[in-house]
Parts: C-alpha cells; structure tokens; sequence
C-alpha cells in the first residue's frame, strides 16, 4: 500500500503581511500532480490545514480546489485529514459523516468521553488490512474525561494525557498500524532535539511536548505540526514531513517535499521524499548594497545592509525594488550591536517569559508557574 504523507498546509498565510495565495494555489496544484503521477492509495494531511482558526472565505475556497482535485485526479484515493492547533476543530470535523462515504475522513476533535476512542479508517492490501488511527491536536483539557485528572484534581500534561490516550486503543498487533498525529513529538534516548522554525508557537518551557517512545508502537507515525521535515527515534517510519512551502524565513534553504510511503507486509516500510518546486524561494541577504544590487532575484527577499547609513534616502529603496520586485524587508545592520554580539544574541533569545520575569523580578516558583500558564494561554488563544 502507498500513500502520502502532507501536513501543515496554512492555507491562508501571509509572510510577513504579504499574501502567500499565488505560492500556496501552485504548491496544492504541485501535490495533485504528484498524487495524479503516482497514484497513491492514500493521502494523509496531519494537520494545520488552515493557518487561522476562521480561514478566510478565500483560503476557504483554495482548500475546496485543492481537495475537489485530488478527488477527480486521484479517484480511488482515500483521503484523510486531521485538525491541527491552527484550525477550529469543529469546522473540520463538520458533515464528517457524508464526506466519510465519498472517501473523504476530516476528524476534527479528538475522543472526549470514555465511550469513544480515536476515529480509525482501515483499509486493505495484499498483506491484509492497515489501520489509520486519525489523533487530531489534543489539549489534555479535551481529554481529560478519559484519562482522569491527577491526585490534586489538575489536568494531567501534554505527555501523560496523549500517552494515555493512545495506550487504551487495542491495537491490532499483528496488522499494520499507522498514526496520523499533530503534536510536538520529542525523540528518545539521545536524538532529542526537534528543530521548530520561527513561525512556529513556542510553549513556554515546552510543556506540549509528548515523549516519542509512544509512537513506537506503530508501523508508521505520519505527523504534523513541526515545520522542518525531521525523524523521531532515529526511524524513518517516524517522521515530520514538514510543510510543503515555507511559512517564514526561518525556513530558508530547506527542501519542501511529500513522504511517500510503502507499506509491505509487517514490519516492511519504506519512504521516499517527493521533492516540491515553489514559485518563489525565501532568501535572506546581508551585504553592502552595491553587492546586494549585483545580485537580483525574483524571490521573496530580506535584506540586510551592511553599509549606507542613508541606506532609505534618494532612490535607494527604489533601486532595491527594480532588483527586488518580491522584496519583504529592508534594513540596516545596527552597528552598536555588531560591536557586541553577546548583546545581540541576548536580545534575539529573550522569549515573552523571560521578558516578564525580568520587568516583574524576585518571583517564587508559585508565582512563575502561574506566569507560564498565563503566557501560554495567551499565545495559544492569538494564533
């Protein structure tokens, strides 16, 4: 069995105010003449299909395109999607029951009371049968009427609640099992580092993270949610595939791609990177500006100059623009903290927490706690 494996598409997102709709309308065409060439049995997008919760009626519409494409090209396709902690949840998982008869799995919300368990779409091979077990994005406050609370009546944490959660599922051990996650998955042992890009929300000491070792337990882990396509415990069967096009320019230099994945018999997986073109690169240049101007690009550019303190006066942001037709970002590096690095780099690490901490001083460890839950509520309720 063969299918594909997306995630975060963001329709609808802009790139430092600039409206991404021409590059993310050729990317989705990008992805259904992949899927029209090689025919997967299925496509699999884990999460963050829309870059806000209420989408514009334009991005709205790109999703139907894309989608209703994929249907026509690709008609014995199942497609499966999930919510991710950009989306609303019950606008994906609306009219889940027609679309589930036209081949179309949208799982928006995840199990909440003990009678139900993870929505579970099965399919069939050669081998015999594999399971997609479809987790949207989960809150342990979602949850918490299945996997309790603790001793002192508190949610339990991210890791504990969907550990929880997906031990109760009887998996099938002799069939071939895949999750579709979109969580922060850390690795075990010692690969546990997981690049976030600069567009990504960051929790303040990380506190939606989830312990890899429970996806161990599946043939194939497809996730989302992390930008950078990665692999969790060293296994290519474990994996982050990352968006399918560049959501800021931390993302600079990395190539964008579809996981395709072939499930043979138990215990039989392999993948294959399908490499995605965009229209437009990101690129970031620091230079003098008669170096800059030497090089022109078509790409969505931030510049850097190194020289020119009237860098904004005459024609110069005019002359960028004829070099630059995409530029996003123009400035001047400040020589004060060139001179001193160790300052700059302060300045760029401090996250809202420590900022907070700082102006709010001589804090005890009741009182932090209470400002990280504060700070991450915020942050989670303006994506």
């Amino acid at each position: 069995m063969r299918f594909f494996h997306l995630s975060d598409l963001h329709i609808g997102l802009k790139l430092m105010n600039h409206d991404l709709a021409e590059d993310q309308e050729h990317i989705l065409q990008e992805i259904v003449r992949l899927a029209e060439e090689r025919q997967p049995d299925a496509i699999v997008i884990a999460g963050d299909i829309y870059d806000k919760a209420v989408p514009s009626a334009e991005a709205v519409a790109r999703f139907d395109r894309f989608v209703t494409a994929l249907a026509r090209r690709v008609p014995q396709a199942e497609i499966m999607m999930i919510s991710g902690n950009h989306d609303s949840a019950e606008r994906v998982n609306v009219f889940r029951q027609v679309l589930a008869r036209q081949h179309i799995h949208m799982i928006g919300r995840p199990p909440a009371l003990p009678a139900e368990t993870i929505a579970k779409v099965t399919l069939t091979d050669e081998y015999g049968p594999v399971n997609f077990y479809l987790l949207p994005f989960v809150k342990p406050s979602m949850v918490k009427l299945i996997t309790g609370t603790d001793k002192d009546g508190n949610n339990f944490s991210y890791d504990e609640a969907v550990h929880r959660l997906i031990l109760r599922e009887e998996l099938a051990e002799q069939e071939r099992n895949v999750l579709v996650s979109h969580q922060f998955y850390l690795s075990t042992g010692k690969d546990d580092t997981i690049e976030r890009s600069a567009s990504e929300l960051v929790t303040v000491g990380n506190i939606d993270s989830v312990q890899g070792d429970i996806l161990n337990r599946f043939d194939y882990a497809a996730l989302g949610h992390i930008h950078k396509a990665q692999r969790l415990n060293g296994r290519d069967c474990c994996r982050y595939c990352g968006t399918p096009l560049a959501c800021s320019f931390s993302e600079e230099g990395q190539q964008k791609g579809v996981i395709e994945v072939e499930l043979g018999a138990k215990g039989d997986v392999a993948t294959t990177v399908l490499p995605l073109k965009p229209l437009r690169q990101v690129r970031t240049i620091k230079d003098t500006l008669a170096n800059v101007l030497a090089q022109p690009s078509g790409d969505y550019v931030s510049i850097t100059l190194t020289d020119a303190d009237d860098y904004l006066a005459g024609d110069t942001r005019d002359r960028l623009m004829a070099c630059f037709p995409h530029l996003l970002h123009v400035g001047r590096e400040n020589r004060a903290q060139a001179d001193y690095p160790l300052e700059r780099e302060m300045a760029v690490q401090l996250s809202p927490f420590d900022l907070c901490r700082d102006f709010l001083q001589d804090m005890d460890a009741e009182e932090e706690t209470l400002l990280a839950s504060v700070i991450n509520e915020v942050q989670e309720a303006g994506k």
